[in-house]
């Protein structure tokens, strides 16, 4: 694979889009596109022909939909398979479905807009088609069994006595190829008083809210798409909106997120490094920060200052990576204190806010029921 391009297959009712992302990913001197399907049963045919090395898929096409052929794909002839998906509510709910069916990422419909536009959607969906190329495919496990909560935020603020203390942990955790499942087996783990986390995802814009609604239908903790100055607090993790960078600051005892757009951060919007750089210079060594699956190195200089200022640094391990490319720079860094599995990171993190002095209070809000 590291002397040969890699072979794509698109798979798109739209002649236009079929048109486009081939001039996009062509563009590449490392991806090669061997063909385009209007059609899952076109498509099929082409594989048959020549087997790519990764499929883009859209979801809602005629004669067989885009997760009833990846569901096919994945049971008798796994392929990775990015899903190319318009920037839209319904469209964002399928296409968190397909990850859960096996696809390895979602990329937005590339469309015409400014230069800068289609230069930005140039870098994302080729970066999202390498990634695919190296990802290691896993068959998808059952959601641990959770009950939802009764309200959308179930942790409230606490009292006046709580913001005082200034040793309270605050979690930042950055993820990419790979992450949303990742995630969720972190997240559905941590009890109801787990510190406040802030999270990026890379991932477009309106699908960072549905996949925050998921992840809160299954988690005992609450998680929401974060907002402006949306406080971070205990019991509750905060997804950066896509296309927006995440950061967060600190005024007082009170951590909050502050979102803000701006270019690509080693290639991405929201950016790692973007949360990680914030929260070593608001939080310093009462962060514990978190480096999962994902390709390049988003993160890993974000992390390595994190370190330097004291925060306690976890890398998730080869292993159980879909894609090891930004832990592996976190460590190649000398940004990471810990290495683990998937299965162990929760516990570490629950772990560092043990060892923390003890807060004098308990969270105002109600736990999940």
């Amino acid at each position: 694979m590291k002397n040969e391009k890699i072979r794509v297959l698109i798979v798109d009712d739209s002649a236009v889009v079929r048109q486009t992302l081939s001039q996009v990913l062509s563009s590449d001197p490392q991806i090669e596109v061997i063909g385009t399907a209007g059609d899952p049963f076109v498509a099929a045919e082409r594989i048959s022909e020549q087997v790519p090395d990764v499929i883009t898929l859209d979801i809602e096409m005629p004669r067989m939909d885009g997760l009833t052929f990846l569901r096919n794909i994945m049971t008798q002839h796994p392929i990775p398979v990015v899903i190319c998906s318009s920037l839209a509510v319904e469209g964002a709910q399928s296409a968190l479905q397909a990850l859960e069916y096996g696809a390895v990422d979602i990329i937005a419909k590339p469309r015409l807009g400014t230069k800068k536009f289609l230069e930005e959607s140039c870098v994302l969906i080729c970066q999202a088609v390498r990634a695919a190329a190296v990802a290691r495919l896993r068959t998808p496990g059952p959601s641990q069994l959770v009950q939802p909560k009764l309200t959308a935020d179930a942790v409230l603020s606490r009292g006046t006595g709580a913001m005082l203390e200034t040793t309270e942990k605050v979690v930042v955790i950055g993820a990419s190829t790979g992450g949303t499942e990742a995630l969720r087996a972190v997240l559905e783990t941590l009890p109801p008083d787990t510190p406040g986390i802030v999270i990026v995802q890379h991932m477009p814009e309106l699908f960072t809210r549905a996949f925050a609604n998921r992840l809160d239908s299954l988690c005992r903790i609450s998680v929401k798409e974060a907002e402006p100055n949306d406080t971070v607090l205990r019991g509750r993790a905060l997804v950066a909106p896509g296309n927006h960078h995440a950061l967060l600051k600190r005024s007082g005892a009170r951590y909050f997120v502050d979102i803000k757009d701006g270019p690509l951060v080693s290639r991405h919007r929201p950016s790692v490094d973007v949360l990680f750089r914030s929260a070593a210079r608001y939080a310093g060594a009462n962060a514990v920060a978190v480096i999962m699956t994902g390709m390049g190195d988003d993160g890993a200089s974000g992390m390595l200052e994190m370190k330097q200022a004291g925060a306690a640094t976890i890398a998730q391990d080869e292993a159980t990576s879909v894609v090891f490319g930004m832990p592996n720079e976190a460590i190649k860094r000398g940004a990471v204190d810990t290495i683990l599995p998937l299965e162990d990171i929760a516990g570490a993190i629950l772990k560092h806010d043990s060892a923390s002095p003890r807060r004098q209070f308990s969270p105002a809000g109600p736990a999940k029921r």
